[in-house]
């Protein structure tokens, strides 16, 4: 009898240990999961780290916008900001992002790669910021049809407005009852009469259009070999921008190529009429070795001209790097080179810009990115430089080497 007890204690003893381990066991389980279950919380912090380590690095940290001299004045006689200063902290855009804001852009014209390209900019920095596009307009270039389009987006309660003035006269007023209704303006190229930096408007960013235009003579200059004669087709209304680069090739041309003689300048109101332009010209002189244009799209209408002639003796430069001239200049075509603006870049900063008005942050008056001067042996190079994209392969394949 003691024996069975002795063998009953001990099998009883098996079982409770048994028990325990199998508990402990299970105790066990839920420790080890835990910390995968809690993994993602302790990889928060290291995710927020690169937004604080430089505070006052520029937002969109895969645009680096560019450094560079720069020859343009602003509107009012302004020294050029560098678009490469501007920045807000990790901390500001935060602010920025928390507000829920929203914002009209009103175009002057956006059937052109330019303005294509500045409001993909504009979009995207906006979308970096947190801040609605809740509009965009194109005025095809009507000052009436624009102070409809600012008066319809004022409707519409936005934070800010961004936007390049068709008439600096006729659009003051309306532009002012933004302004009067606390709504932020940022300025692409101008600013209407009669408004103050700091107080109306925050500020104006623009291309380096003296330095673009100074590029456009050095092209046509060079490619003539310095000798010739030339006509310019300009841009004949009070715009501030056009008005800056038509000045700026007709001065380089006298100064910098004595033997190169502008003929005759003529003027438009319309930018479809390049190639009725670009005809006279051809007809009236037909020494003729060179046209200036100034921008791509009357440029395009002085080719058909000089093609339909076919007089291809007659080479051309331009202002703008539009899918169409970047073509012709790719082939090595008749179109020789151009000063580029930068609008992708463009609208990056002047995304950034609004982010200062609505913190109240003090802006330059005048920003301006450096001109990029094009020719067939940079345009695949330039054409990223300006578009952020490669060129497609419509340019790219009619390369020459």
């Amino acid at each position: 009898m003691k024996k069975l007890c002795i063998v009953l204690v001990a099998i009883m003893l098996v079982f409770a240990f048994a028990a325990c381990q199998s508990s402990n066991d299970a105790a066990e389980e839920p420790a080890t999961e835990e910390p995968a279950a809690e993994e993602p919380a302790a990889e928060e912090p290291a995710a927020e780290e690169p937004a604080a380590e430089d505070a006052e690095a520029p937002v969109a940290e895969d645009i680096q916008l560019p450094s560079g001299a720069v020859m343009s004045k602003g509107p009012h006689g302004e020294e050029a900001s560098p678009a490469s200063d501007l920045a807000l902290s990790a901390e500001e855009l935060q602010k920025v992002k928390d507000g829920g804001y929203k914002v009209a852009l009103c175009f002057h014209y956006a059937g052109n790669d330019w303005s294509t390209a500045q409001q993909q900019g504009l979009k995207d920095q906006f979308g970096k910021m947190g801040i609605e596009v809740v509009s965009v307009t194109d005025a095809n270039f009507k000052a009436e049809q624009q102070v409809s389009d600012i008066e319809n987006a004022i409707a519409m309660k936005p934070d800010a407005i961004v936007s390049i003035p068709v008439d600096v006269v006729s659009s003051e007023s309306t532009f002012k009852k933004a302004a009067a209704e606390g709504i932020k303006l940022v300025f692409m190229d101008n600013c209407p009469d009669n408004m103050e930096a700091g107080k109306d408007y925050t500020s104006v960013v623009s291309a380096d259009n003296y330095g673009n235009g100074v590029a456009a003579a050095e092209v046509l200059g060079d490619a003539l070999g310095g000798k010739g004669k030339i006509a310019m087709v300009y841009h004949d209304a009070n715009f501030f921008v056009t008005n800056q680069r038509d000045e700026a090739f007709r001065t380089t041309i006298k100064d910098a190529y004595p033997d190169i003689e502008i003929v005759e300048e003529m003027g438009f109101d319309d930018e479809n009429k390049g190639a009725e332009i670009g005809d006279a010209l051809l007809t009236k002189y037909p020494d003729l070795n060179g046209i200036y244009a100034t921008w791509d799209i009357p440029a395009e209408g002085v080719v058909s001209a000089i093609n339909a002639a076919n007089r291809d003796d007659v080479i051309v430069s331009t202002i703008d790097l539009g899918n169409n001239v970047a073509k012709i200049i790719a082939e090595d075509g008749v179109i020789k080179g151009l000063g580029a603006q930068r609008p992708y870049d463009q609208g990056v900063a002047e995304a950034i810009l609004v982010g200062y008005a609505l913190l109240g942050k003090d802006a330059p008056p005048y920003v301006a990115l450096p001109a990029l001067k094009v020719d067939h042996a940079n345009v695949l190079e330039a054409y990223n430089e300006v578009y952020h994209v490669d060129a497609p392969a419509d340019i790219a394949d009619v390369y020459k080497q």
